[in-house]
């Protein structure tokens, strides 16, 4: 399947636990003030690539720990974005998506494709890049309205579950 991407990285340890495979997509509505990617807001710039490709890299990789997807705005091509994050799964790997939408307004929109992907992801780190709520000390995350999401827990409680990182 065909997704617009900036880029990937093949060894992040910022958008996730662990070492991940990072996937910025292209194309991007919320334009955030001090956004550190402007470079994937306009959905023309970028190139194509083959979801099949980017499992590929993943599968490549024993030490990844799983799929970022990041952007850009990932929810902007939830199709492409839903072909790797259950690629993803198949090869046991977690999903991350990073999105300038909150969890209550991809619920409200009833999208299909757009409840899809976010049922298929593990940890969704929401909300828009605020530039006054922005600090260092955040883990994986660039502004203090940004939350991260247990998604499953979140659709089984009915409300927003944080994430809690594992205890080594």
């Amino acid at each position: 399947m065909n997704i617009r991407i900036a880029g990937t990285v093949g060894d992040s340890i910022v958008d996730g636990p662990g070492l991940r495979l990072a996937v910025f997509t292209q194309g991007c509505p919320h334009h955030c003030p001090g956004c550190h990617n402007p470079e994937t807001h306009d959905p023309a710039g970028g190139h194509d690539a083959d979801t099949g490709e980017i499992l590929a890299a993943l599968a490549r990789n024993p030490l990844a720990s799983g799929v970022t997807l990041s952007g850009g705005e990932p929810f902007c091509q939830p199709a492409a974005c839903l072909d790797i994050a259950r690629g993803a799964h198949a090869l046991g790997k977690s999903v991350w998506t990073y999105t300038g939408y909150t969890l209550e307004h991809l619920l409200s929109e009833d999208d299909p494709d757009r409840l899809a992907l976010l049922r298929e992801t593990d940890v969704l780190v929401d909300g828009p890049f605020v530039q006054t709520e922005k600090s260092l000390e955040l883990r994986f995350c660039g502004s203090r309205n940004q939350r991260l999401i247990d998604v499953k827990r979140s659709l089984a409680a009915g409300r927003a579950v944080l994430w809690e990182p594992p205890a080594w």
